[in-house]
């Protein structure tokens, strides 16, 4: 019996490894955070605190606004006075992510607060630790510090590198589809993400779409698989994702979160 039970814990061991993780939720499309086509210095160094975050420079920087690198909801706007981050602003992406901003010399946003992309959050500043005006930025996961993407990018880890920001472009957040049903029946727009908000309409097979924003709402099985994500294409229009054709498995980069 002994061996038995031995050869039992070896099979399970072996079906739990088997056994696939659950997957991460995907990231937001973060961009830099500053307003369009700014170019600033970015440096990280790995005995920085803690150590993934982004340090950003340029001449004459103090007072320059800075602003959201993914939509979300401000859930913290804080004063530590001349330690740590001095003012500080925190953005809550959801699915666990979270971006901060510290030094700022004086605050544009409140608690609870719904920000997008461009959207002024602070002023650069040199509060708290600081030893000269600059914004400190970090991107984390479930709390956890987090390597910083830029577009999907990865940011240039350990070294100083020149970022252009296309933050809050104009036309540089819309994603482009074409519906596809399979069988040549319109697809029906809901008012909301979801098959229980009521029709509002329906879009062609084989219409092209712009699509403003994504966001998670009733799972579809559809011509694409079975997917969660529904795109807003006008204001209180939605369809899913599902019957989309848009080049992507998933999230399109860049594409706001609505």
């Amino acid at each position: 019996m002994r061996k038995r039970w031995f050869s039992l814990a070896a099979v399970a061991a072996v079906l739990v490894a088997l056994v696939p993780a659950a997957p991460a939720m995907a990231a937001p499309t973060f961009k830099v955070p500053f307003p369009c086509n700014q170019s600033w210095s970015g440096q990280t160094r790995s005995d920085h605190s803690p150590a993934y975050a982004v340090d950003f420079n340029r001449t004459d920087d103090l007072g320059d606004p800075v602003v959201a690198s993914a939509p979300g909801t401000v859930d913290r706007v804080t004063d530590l006075g001349g330690t740590s981050y001095g003012k500080y602003v925190r953005i809550d992406h959801g699915n666990g992510y979270t971006t901060y901003y510290a030094h700022l010399s004086s605050f544009n946003v409140s608690v609870g607060q719904t920000v997008g992309y461009g959207r002024v959050i602070g002023y650069v500043g040199s509060t708290g630790g600081s030893t000269g005006p600059h914004l400190h930025y970090e991107q984390r996961l479930n709390g956890n510090d987090i390597q910083v993407r830029f577009n999907g990018a990865l940011a240039l880890y350990w070294g100083t590198k020149t970022y252009t920001s296309d933050n809050g472009c104009a036309g540089s957040n819309t994603g482009a589809g074409t519906v596809n049903t399979s069988s040549g029946v319109a697809l029906t727009v809901r008012s909301g993400p979801g098959t229980g908000y009521s029709a509002v309409g329906t879009v062609a097979d084989g219409a092209n779409v712009t699509i403003y924003c994504q966001t998670s709402g009733t799972s579809v099985s559809g011509t694409y698989g079975t997917s969660s994500i529904w795109d807003r294409i006008g204001t209180g229009r939605f369809i899913s994702d599902a019957y989309v054709y848009t080049g992507y498995d998933g999230y399109i980069p860049g594409v706001p979160r609505c």
